[in-house]
This record gives structure tokens, sequence and C-alpha cells, in this order.
């Protein structure tokens, strides 16, 4: 007898998503440079800085998130990208154009409608116009597409995010969920390479916020860029980079990625002090028996944490890669370095923090300095099994 398929629909996923993986350095092509963005508001009372000479680079094809608490600078970062606002110093490029001086004041609303979409917390939905409509209304006035073809990629918008059967619905007459749904699709119709997300899940159930995120990696998947600011760590983990923003300065990236449940004013107190240093292949960066000075975390390459034998023999205990550290052991338990640490085959890029700063922060931050000596136990084992004069 043969079994027919079973043709319903797979129980939903709940188990979580693997994290995805960066974006590569190699021939990568920037779609947003901002160098030294400066920002000052002036008020009754008085001028205040909300950006700080921030520098950022996002490369076309990433889904980045940024995050910080209110007040840090996320929307003002935001409208420096879009160009709603103007920086006060800085240069910021985006898709090949510096916003600021190569494109009008008065040019510059079609531009943003040709180069980037835009998605808001609150849809921003004209409730007169039924969601076909609302679709097409960026075609209309940037005058993209035939007039006869706007309504078809409307539709076919709306068939992508599920919502063909209310195209000619008001925004009124479907759920909060289906709004941010039909405004995604508004953003996405002169298929521009760019995509910027203020809290687009922020008014959304947990099921809605899912659909939203699927539908973005999707567009990532075809080529396009995502930018979202967000506040929700279940969103950040499916994005290829987190970017952190505090006081108005950007956090280091390896720094919030290898530490990151310091809080954000002690990894912003880390990005400023820490020292980038650069080690050639095989080169030794630590040497055993070594009082060690500093706390490393890898930004780029690989380290081989090193046991030597004898004279001609030696073992390899382990291998690091980016964003993971050395050196914990020997600054939490106060001695000197139980191996050899060294760069692998290529050159290593690492931060290092000074060990005062470095105990000083770990005194206030509990569940980091937890975090860490699991990490330190489980090399303590590793480096044990491995010595036979350990055992």
């Amino acid at each position: 007898m043969t079994t027919m398929p079973d043709k319903r629909k797979a129980p939903r996923q709940t188990t979580p998503k693997a994290a995805p993986q960066r974006v590569s350095d190699a021939s990568l092509e920037a779609i947003i440079e901002m160098r030294g963005i400066i920002k000052r508001f002036s008020n009754a009372a008085g001028e205040f800085t909300v950006l700080k000479g921030v520098d950022l680079m996002i490369n076309r094809g990433e889904f980045v998130s940024i995050v910080g608490k209110s007040g840090s600078g996320k929307s003002t970062l935001l409208n420096m990208i879009t160009g709603i606002d103007h920086p006060s110093e800085g240069q910021v490029i985006v898709n090949h154009n510096d916003i600021y001086t190569d494109v009008s004041e008065s040019a510059r609303s079609k531009w943003r409608g040709k180069n980037l979409g835009i998605v808001f917390q609150f849809f921003q939905l004209l409730p007169m116009l039924t969601l076909l409509e609302n679709v097409m209304l960026p075609m209309d006035y940037v005058d993209m597409y035939d007039f006869d073809e706007r309504p078809k990629r409307a539709m076919e918008l709306l068939k992508l995010v599920g919502l063909e059967k209310f195209a000619n619905k008001l925004p009124v007459l479907v759920s909060t969920g289906q709004q941010q749904l039909a405004a995604i699709a508004r953003a996405m119709a002169c298929d521009p390479p760019l995509l910027i997300a203020d809290e687009p899940t922020g008014n959304l159930d947990t099921r809605s916020a899912d659909t939203i995120i699927e539908i973005f990696e999707h567009f990532v998947e075809q080529g396009k860029t995502i930018v979202m600011v967000t506040h929700d760590p279940s969103l950040t983990s499916r994005t290829h980079r987190n970017i952190i923003i505090s006081d108005g300065e950007l956090i280091d990236e390896t720094i919030s990625r290898g530490l990151p449940q310091l809080r954000h004013r002690h990894m912003l107190e880390f990005t400023k002090i820490a020292e980038r240093r650069l080690y050639q292949p095989q080169e030794t960066i630590v040497s055993r028996d070594e009082k060690l000075d500093h706390f490393y975390i890898i930004r780029k390459g690989e380290v081989e944490i090193v046991l030597q034998k004898q004279r001609s023999k030696e073992t390899i205990l382990s291998r690091l890669g980016a964003d993971e550290f050395f050196g914990e052991a020997e600054l939490v338990r106060g001695g000197k370095s139980i191996a050899n640490v060294r760069a692998g085959k290529t050159p290593v890029e690492v931060v290092a923090i000074p060990r005062a700063d470095f105990n000083r922060v770990m005194d206030e931050s509990p569940i980091t300095v937890d975090a860490i000596s699991k990490i330190v136990q489980k090399r303590l084992q590793e480096h044990r099994m491995a010595d036979p004069r350990k055992r």
C-alpha cells in the first residue's frame, strides 16, 4: 500500500534559530558611510550634543540592528542616514551619494524615494487609501514604472507579505500586524537597495514580529541591505551585526560581542581605553608563566593556545577566533599565564584592555565575572587533561 504524503502544514518552528553568519570582509562594498558625524541641538536650556563623532560603515547585503537606551541617539542616527535631518559636522554617504552635498534639499525627497525604503513603528499608512493604493503611492511620487504597471507591482508586493486578499481594504479594517506588513510592501515599492526600519515590531505580538523578520531575511537573501532599530534581543540575534549606541557614541562591536553581559556604559568605557594590536602569523602574544597586564579580545584572525611539553614537542590546546578572548584566567585568578598564546597562520588583530581597568569594571559586573569564570574553569580543565604534570 502506498502512503500519500501529508500535505498539512508542518508545526511552527519554536526552537531558536542559529545566529546568522556575519558578512565576510572580503570584496565588500559599502552602502552607508558615516564619517565623524556630530549632531548638536539647541534649546532654552542651551546646546547639547546627541551624536559625538560617529564613524560607521555598513556593507551591501548586511542585516544590521541598532540598539541603545532611550536618548542614546538611535533615532537621530537613522535621521542622518535617511536625510531627514542634517549633521552639524561630518559626512554621510548613502549608495554612493553624499546626501548633504551631492543631493540638494529640494531633490532629497525623490532621492530618498528611489534609494531607500522607510518602515516606521506606527506604520503611517494614509487612512483614506486602500492597502493597494498605499503601496502604489511611492511609485506615483517618484514616477517609477509605467502607470499601468504600478497596480500589478503593488499587488505582487502585497502577495509577498501575504496581504493580497486585503488589497482593497482600508488600513483601519486590518490588524496592526497586517498594517505593518503593508507598510513594508510600501517601503519596497520602488525596489530600493536599502531598507531603514525604526522599531518595526514595537507594537506587534511575537508571532507578527517573527513574520516581519522572516520577510526582512528574505529581502536580505535577495541582496537588500536592512538597518533596523529595535529593543528586542530575540531580533538582534537574527541580524548579521548588532550595533550599540551609548550616549551618542558607538560601542566597539568586538567588545560588545566578546563581553555581551556588560552594561552599555562599561562597554563604552572599554571602547575608549582599549588598544588595537596586530600580530603577524605565528608571532607570540603571551608567553607561558608571563604576568599578564591586559585582557585580550580577538577582532580578526585566529590564535593558538599552545602547551610546550618538551623542547621539541608542543600541544595546541585550542584555537580561538573572532570575538573570543584570552588572558581571562590570569586576570580573574591573579596568576601567571598557563600557556603560550600565538597568532595562527594569518595576521591577528586584537583589542587589549589594561589589567587595572578590566579588574575595576569586573568588580561592578558580577554577571560578567560569572560568565568568564565558567570559561576559565573549562580551559583549566583542558589544560590539565593535556599536561600530565597537572593531572
